[in-house]
C-alpha cells in the first residue's frame, strides 16, 4: 500500500508520524513488534454498515491503519464477506484510481458468524482470529451492538478472545446505562473483566473537529483566557439541532427521549470542554480530571429546570415526513409523553462560573442542522453609542461548516459614524479549502489503535454526568409530563425562548452569520 495517494489532506504525514511514535516509544515490547486483528462485534448491523466499516476503509487507504492489520465481523447473521461489502456498496466506495487499494483492503477482511452469549462460539472466533495472526497480536473490539448484549458479550470476550500476547482494547458504543443505578451496574461489570486503560467508552462527538478545537481556543490564545469567566460573559449557549424527525425510528427513540440520546452525551461533553479549568497538561488524565472537576461542580436538574417539547406535523411542510407528527410515527407507542426537545439550564458553583447560565438547547424536527457553542459577553459598560452596539458573541459552529467567528461591532462605511453588527470570521472551508476533515469515527478509532484515552468517557467522568441528569430522567418517566407541541421545522416551544432570556441571552435579529462562498482553487 503506497505511503501517499492523490487527494489525501495535508495533515495525514502528522497522524502517520504520531503513530509510529507511540508505537515505537510504547513500554510494552510486545506492542513493537505485534499485529493488530480488529473485530467489528455487531457487523451486521447499521451502525458498522454507516460508520465502522467506511472509518476502517478511510483508515486504510489513508495508510493510517497499521500494516498487515486484519479486521474481522462476528455477528449472529450467517454471512459472508461478499455479503458484508455489498450491505457497504453505498457506504464504503472508492474513488478514480483507488480501485486497487479498495480490493485490498477488503482482501484483510474476514467475517465469522455467533451467538453473543455461548463461549464456543467466542472460543471459534478466538481460533479463526489466531489462525491469521503471524506471531503477538493486538486485539481490538468495537461492540457496535445494542446494550442488552453489552454484559454477555465481554464477558465471552474476557473468557475467550483476549489476546494471547500483545494488548486487548474494548470500544463500547453509547448510551452507557439509562440512569445512574443501570450505568454502575455496566461499569462495575466492565470493570471486573478490564481496566481502565483496556476500556474505550465512545462518545463520537468527541472527535468532532471543533469540538476538539476548544481545548485550542481555550488555552493557547490570550485574547480568550482573560475574558473567559463570571466577569465578562453573560451566557453560554450550546446547541443541537435536526432538521429531521424519527423516521419511522420512534420506538427505539422512544425509549431513550431527547436528553438521553443526546444532551446527556454530546452536549455535556461540550459543556465540560468549554467551562474547565486549564489542565496541568494535555494528557488524557489531565484533561479528563479537569472535566471530573467542573462536573462535580454542576447541581442535579428538575423539572423546573428545563423546557420538554414533541414535535407535531406541519401541514404546510414541502415533505411529506414534515407533515407527520411524532405520534404519527406507527412504531411510537400510542400518546407516548417523550419529549423529542428539551432546553435546560446548568449552573456551575465555582469561581469562574458562578451566575452564568449554561443552556443545553437540543431537538428533532427543528429549522435547520446546527450544533455549536455560542458564548454571549455582557453589555458593554457606559455605552456611548446611544443603545447601538449590542452584545459581542463568541460562535464555535460544530457542524455544518465547521467555524470560529465573533460578532463584533464596527463603523459602518462611509460618512456615517454609526454602528453595525459584523463578525471576524475563520470558516474552515474557506480558510483551509484543501484540507478534508476527518471523520469524527476516524479520529476516535486511530486514538484506540495508538492507545490514547484523551477523547473517551472515563468511569468517574460517566457517572457525575449521569448523577445530573438521573433525578430529571427519573421524573420525566413517573411523572410523564405532558411536553408542549411545537410545529415541524420551526424552531421549537417559544417557552425555550423564553426561558433563554429569562437566563441572560438577548437575541435581537438584527444580524444573521452566513459562511462565505468558497470558490475552488485553480491548479
Amino acid at each position: 500500500m503506497p505511503l501517499e495517494n492523490e487527494g489525501n489532506p495535508e495533515g495525514l504525514q502528522l497522524l502517520r508520524e504520531s503513530l509510529r511514535k507511540v508505537q515505537l516509544e510504547s513500554p510494552d515490547k510486545v506492542a513493537r513488534v505485534a499485529g493488530h486483528t480488529f473485530v467489528v462485534m455487531g457487523a451486521s448491523g447499521d451502525l458498522a454498515r454507516k460508520k465502522i466499516y467506511p472509518t476502517l476503509w478511510a483508515l486504510f487507504r489513508d495508510n493510517l491503519i497499521p500494516t498487515g492489520c486484519v479486521i474481522y465481523g462476528y455477528a449472529r447473521s450467517k454471512l459472508t464477506i461478499e455479503e458484508i461489502r455489498s450491505k457497504c456498496s453505498k457506504t464504503v466506495m472508492a474513488k478514480a484510481g483507488e480501485e486497487e487499494l479498495l480490493e485490498q483492503f477488503w482482501a484483510s477482511n474476514h467475517y465469522c458468524a455467533g451467538s453473543y452469549d455461548k463461549q464456543r462460539d467466542f472460543e471459534l472466533l478466538g481460533q479463526e482470529m489466531a489462525s491469521h495472526e503471524k506471531g503477538p497480536s493486538n486485539r481490538l473490539f468495537y461492540l457496535a451492538l445494542p446494550p442488552s448484549v453489552f454484559k454477555p458479550v465481554t464477558t465471552m470476550l474476557k473468557a475467550a478472545c483476549m489476546a494471547p500476547s500483545g494488548w486487548t482494547r474494548v470500544i463500547v458504543e453509547k448510551p452507557f446505562g439509562k440512569d445512574s443505578d443501570s450505568s454502575a451496574d455496566l461499569s462495575m461489570h466492565l470493570q471486573k473483566l478490564f481496566s481502565e486503560d483496556q476500556l474505550y467508552r465512545i462518545d463520537h462527538y468527541l472527535g468532532k473537529e471543533m469540538v476538539q478545537n476548544l481545548i485550542s481556543l481555550r488555552f493557547s490564545n490570550m485574547i480568550f483566557g482573560p475574558t473567559w469567566n463570571r466577569d465578562s460573559i453573560a451566557s453560554v449557549t450550546i446547541t443541537f439541532k435536526e432538521p429531521f424527525g424519527t423516521q419511522g425510528r420512534g420506538g427505539y427513540f422512544d425509549e431513550f427521549g431527547i436528553i438521553r440520546d443526546v444532551m446527556q452525551n454530546h452536549l455535556l461533553q461540550i459543556f465540560c470542554l468549554a467551562a474547565m479549568e486549564k489542565p496541568v497538561t494535555t494528557s488524557p488524565d489531565d484533561i479528563r480530571n479537569e472535566k471530573v472537576k467542573v462536573l462535580k461542580a454542576v447541581s442535579e436538574l428538575s423539572l423546573s429546570d428545563v423546557v420538554l417539547g414533541q414535535y407535531e406535523g406541519n401541514p404546510d411542510h414541502p415533505d411529506e415526513d414534515g407533515r407527520l407528527g411524532y405520534l404519527q410515527d406507527p412504531t411510537v407507542p400510542e400518546g407516548s409523553t417523550c419529549p423529542t426537545f428539551a432546553s435546560a439550564v446548568l449552573r456551575i458553583n465555582n469561581e469562574r462560573w458562578d451566575g452564568v447560565p449554561f443552556i443545553l438547547k437540543c431537538g428533532k424536527a427543528l429549522n435547520e442542522r446546527k450544533a455549536e457553542v455560542r458564548i454571549q459577553y455582557k453589555d458593554v459598560p457606559g455605552d456611548i453609542f446611544k443603545g447601538e452596539s449590542v452584545r459581542n458573541e463568541l460562535v464555535i459552529r460544530v457542524q455544518p461548516n465547521e467555524s470560529v467567528y465573533c460578532k463584533v461591532m464596527t463603523k459602518s462605511p462611509g460618512m456615517s459614524f454609526s454602528l453595525q453588527e459584523t463578525e471576524l470570521d475563520l470558516t474552515y472551508k474557506s480558510r483551509y479549502r484543501d484540507a478534508r476533515l476527518p471523520e469524527a469515527y476516524e479520529r476516535l478509532i486511530l486514538d484506540v489503535f495508538v492507545g490514547s484515552q484523551m477523547h473517551f468517557v472515563r468511569s468517574d467522568e460517566l457517572a457525575e454526568a449521569w448523577r445530573i441528569f438521573t433525578p430529571l430522567l427519573h421524573a420525566i418517566d413517573n411523572e410523564k409530563p405532558q411536553p408542549i407541541k411545537y410545529r415541524y421545522g420551526s424552531r421549537g416551544p417559544a417557552e425555550a425562548d423564553e426561558q433563554a432570556v429569562k437566563n441572560n441571552f438577548v437575541y435581537t435579529g438584527r444580524y444573521k452569520w452566513t459562511p462565505p462562498t468558497v470558490t475552488p482553487n485553480k491548479s
